[in-house]
């Protein structure tokens, strides 16, 4: 009899608590407007032109990315040797088209999802819930292109880690795959915060958030189906496996 008092005592308190938030105005991140960056400065200078600047650094990052792939590509490899990397390289590439087509029956399923929940539940205009599956396809296209960039830069670092072992030494054993992780790392990072820059200075400021979370959907569903290929894919990893490797 006493539990059923306490089961009773929590069911009122649970409908009080949900008449409660259905009477507030609640709101979400998908409601935040991003404030006017112009009207705040640091250090002096204005939070638009702050922002600016670091378009370029993104860019440098991006070039930092791309330069490290060509030294790892120029660098000295047995010729048998890279023909295993480059065998490597086109199982892979066939792995990532197959997942690529995967990922975009996926999006049509969440795509559905989101309609659904945004436009019918949430009751967002159209136009919104049109830019959130739009950057959903954004973020399903950054996402493949850092993994195929990945992929194809691993396989250089697997078979150039493996000839430069024969040496005996072991500084390019261990530089040679920190190369290549570091180039796949920064990419990746100049990517997201340039989008996140162009979303912040460039898009409507009520559209930034719906910007993100398309972003963010769609990177963490390329992220998830391709996952697999990159933990296959780490130098260690493939160079462990190749017949003719050397210690790494």
């Amino acid at each position: 009899m006493r539990l059923l008092t306490v089961l009773v005592n929590l069911a009122l308190v649970a409908l009080g608590a949900g008449n409660a938030l259905a009477a507030s105005d609640h709101r979400s991140e998908i409601d935040l407007v991003v404030p006017d960056l112009t009207q705040v400065s640091f250090m002096g200078i204005n939070g638009h032109t702050l922002l600016l600047s670091g378009l370029g650094v993104c860019v440098l990052g991006l070039v930092f990315g791309l330069v490290i792939y060509g030294q790892l590509k120029n660098l000295p490899v047995h010729r048998s040797m890279r023909e295993i990397s480059e065998l490597i390289y086109e199982t892979c590439k066939t792995y990532l088209i197959t997942q690529g087509r995967f990922i975009l029956i996926l999006e049509l399923f969440i795509g559905a999802i989101m309609v659904v929940y945004f436009g019918v539940l949430q009751a967002m205009p159209v136009v919104k819930v049109a830019t959130i599956i739009l950057f959903s396809l954004i973020g399903i296209g950054g996402s493949y292109s850092v993994a195929w960039f990945g992929i194809r830069i691993n396989t250089f670092a697997n078979s150039r880690t493996a000839f430069a072992a024969l040496e005996g030494k072991p500084f390019p054993c261990y530089a040679i795959p920190l190369k290549a992780g570091m180039s796949i790392g920064m990419l990746l990072i100049s990517i997201e915060l340039l989008l996140m820059l162009i979303v912040l200075l460039f898009i409507p400021r009520d559209f930034a958030y719906p910007c993100f979370i398309g972003f963010a959907i769609g990177e963490s569903l390329g992220a998830s189906a391709l996952r697999i290929a990159g933990g296959i894919l780490s130098p260690a990893a493939s160079s462990r496996r190749s017949p003719t490797s050397g210690p790494t």
